[in-house]
């Protein structure tokens, strides 16, 4: 059987949401979005819908640490079974088919064995097989189909139809029914901060990431929410996944978790942020605060030796290598403090047990990460669902890439929730602290905000 996929020269958008738009109506469409002019770093746009007959296994809500790592387990086997001897398609496509989803954070508190109460309107992970895919690659300003051989040649053409025809301008429809409201009060938040305090002078961890969840209750189609955020908060690891029923995951992080290209591992943590300003004086002054604060570059540190012993895990021995070191990153809301680090996977290793093995994320955990959890699960009063998880995508090839899911909103059963968070450690101030989650994600909010509000309906009693 020929191995070898198709590829397809279909007409190049620069915003890659009108091409999405024409095949959002599909089942389960998704979108890798990097294409926003301001999202530094941002090359590829990956869509992709209508998963394949043969889809890989779920993981159940409240699933154990044994389910879980079976659960992965079978993700490797349905990968090496699916897309056997699929070959490259090119240097310049990393996505050509395969697996493609999101792992929520809960997924990693089963595989560490820490309870917490599960969620009921999200599965802990949702990752589909696609046979097909729209990618943009914005550096050589090109969009191909890319197709696998068991894709027919009608479905073929219609999806080559599909892209070229006109967009229909729609007028958008979404809006909240009140603003948004925390999980945390402030007294709240320092009690939770005052007993992580109490954890680090005992010794139990260096760092503990402590998030609130902002809630609201939505009317409307959450891909319109999700272009209005977009304008104004674009980053380099964003998307759109539709999760049926009119539920979404808006995500518009700034944050990689891992890649592998080849035998190449790469990682980049976030650890250490100021606001940005209009005035660019100030917003200067905030970067290079920022760049010698000896608080975050140590708070950075840590995260850096935690991936470091996580890569460690599946990379050849003396291969991890970090990068670059304290290096600001500026975005549309906010500056960072990211560092890189690179490995070599071992030969024996898949990118499956890879993500496993690193999974979730320690610049969203804390160190040591196991204990960090722990603590997470104890004070924060909201599970986090997909909320710094990952998004990305194993192609059929053996390539990946994948994010931290900050700065995310989950839209499910008329409910927006919205995230925000930061690291703890023994110099921290509650108050900076507190004021860090808005810095991240008060924009955010503030625009689903602004949107005209709408009245809730409620039905008549049977």
């Amino acid at each position: 059987m020929n191995k070898t996929v198709a590829l397809d020269e279909i007409p190049y958008s620069p915003d890659g949401c009108e091409l999405f738009q024409r095949i959002r109506e599909l089942p389960a469409a998704v979108f890798l979005d990097s294409s926003f002019p301001h999202a530094q770093g941002g090359r590829y746009d990956i869509m992709a819908a209508q998963p394949a007959p043969e889809q890989p296994p779920g993981l159940c809500t409240g699933a154990n640490q044994r389910e879980c790592e079976a659960y992965f387990s079978a993700l490797g086997e349905f990968h090496g079974e699916h897309y056997a001897g699929i070959q490259p398609a090119s240097h310049d496509i990393p996505f050509c088919g395969g697996l493609l989803g999101y792992l929520g954070y809960d997924t990693g508190n089963a595989l560490h064995g820490i309870s917490k109460l599960p969620p009921t309107d999200l599965p802990p992970a949702r990752l589909h097989a696609y046979d097909w895919c729209l990618v943009q690659d914005h550096l050589l300003r090109r969009s191909v189909l890319v197709t696998q051989p068991r894709v027919s040649a009608r479905l073929r053409q219609d999806l080559l139809a599909r892209v070229c025809q006109p967009l229909l301008k729609r007028t958008p429809e979404f809006g909240l029914h009140g603003d948004f409201v925390s999980n945390f009060d402030q007294s709240q938040y320092k009690s939770a901060f005052d007993r992580i305090q109490a954890y680090i002078q005992a010794g139990d961890c260096y760092q503990v990431n402590l998030a609130q969840c902002f809630s609201a209750d939505y009317s409307g189609d959450p891909w319109h929410a999700y272009r209005r955020l977009r304008a104004v908060a674009a980053a380099p690891f964003a998307a759109f996944l539709d999760l049926e029923d009119n539920n979404a995951l808006l995500c518009l992080s700034p944050e990689r978790f891992i890649s592998l290209h080849g035998n190449h591992v790469e990682t980049s943590p976030i650890k250490g942020t100021r606001a940005r300003y209009e005035d660019q004086r100030a917003d200067q002054l905030a970067a290079t605060e920022l760049r010698r604060s000896e608080k975050d570059r140590a708070e950075n540190l840590m995260i850096v030796d935690l991936l470091r012993n996580d890569l460690g895990r599946s990379c050849i021995p003396g291969s991890i290598h970090v990068d670059r070191l304290f290096e600001v990153q500026s975005f549309p809301t906010v500056h960072h403090l990211v560092s890189t680090i690179s490995g070599e996977l071992q030969a024996q290793r898949s990118a499956i047990e890879l993500l496993r093995d690193s999974f979730p994320g320690g610049s969203i955990t804390g160190a040591p990460k196991r204990r960090a959890m722990e603590i997470i699960a104890e004070l924060e009063p909201t599970a986090r669902q997909a909320y710094c998880g990952s998004v990305g995508y194993i192609s059929a090839d053996g390539r990946m890439d994948s994010n931290i899911a900050i700065r995310s909103l989950q839209c499910t059963n008329g409910e927006v929730r919205c995230w925000g968070g930061g690291g703890i450690v023994a110099d921290s101030q509650w108050q900076l602290e507190y004021q860090e989650t808005y810095d991240k994600v008060g924009k955010f909010l503030q625009v689903l905000e602004d949107f005209p509000k709408i009245q809730k309906i409620t039905p008549p009693p049977a």
